[in-house]
């Protein structure tokens, strides 16, 4: 057919892969957020199983760095959180936008940027992690181990997705 390439088949099988690794990580995650009422889905997880689909074999789509990515992401949120004091406010979408939100936003994101770059642990959902709990949409520390779990869970999920259909996700660290 005019105008086909040899990648066409390459990128339609990419596709079908992300769409169902994306599609299968969600509703696991999901159930279990509909099932315990909690939030198991929250928006970081977006990017981070994209990742894993999409490129499985980079280092910032790893197992390690999707881990400590979040976790250090997590706890930077909710140190700026207690340290400017909005712990118990409402979150930045409902009180709207303060100095002391901003200080928290700035200073997490800049925290996870600098501990990931010293760990060599990129991943870049993370930094929507640390503004998700910054900007108060997580702030209990119920919540933040919940999200932790729903990163590993993601993680497994998409781990053993990419193994099933033939993609390589390093057990634990990608090469650099």
């Amino acid at each position: 057919m005019a105008g086909e390439t040899d990648e066409t088949p390459f990128r339609a099988a990419d596709a079908t892969r992300a769409f169902g690794g994306s599609a299968v990580a969600l509703v696991v995650a999901g159930t279990v957020a509909l099932l315990t009422r909690q939030p198991w889905l929250f928006p970081s997880l977006g990017p981070a199983v994209m990742l894993h689909v999409e490129q499985p074999g980079r280092p910032e789509s790893s197992p390690r760095n999707t881990l400590i990515g979040h976790l250090v992401a997590l706890l930077a949120g909710y140190a700026l959180l207690e340290l400017t004091g909005l712990t118990d406010n409402p979150s930045a979408l409902q009180e709207g936008v303060s100095v002391p939100r901003i200080v928290a936003a700035a200073g997490s994101l800049a925290v996870t940027a600098a501990v990931l770059a010293l760990l060599d642990a990129a991943h870049p959902p993370a930094g929507a992690s640390t503004l998700i709990v910054a900007l108060g949409l997580l702030r209990t520390p119920t919540q933040l181990v919940i999200a932790g779990a729903a990163v590993l869970l993601v993680t497994l999920v998409d781990l053993l997705f990419n193994r099933a259909t033939g993609r390589q996700m390093p057990l634990w660290r990608g090469r650099s």
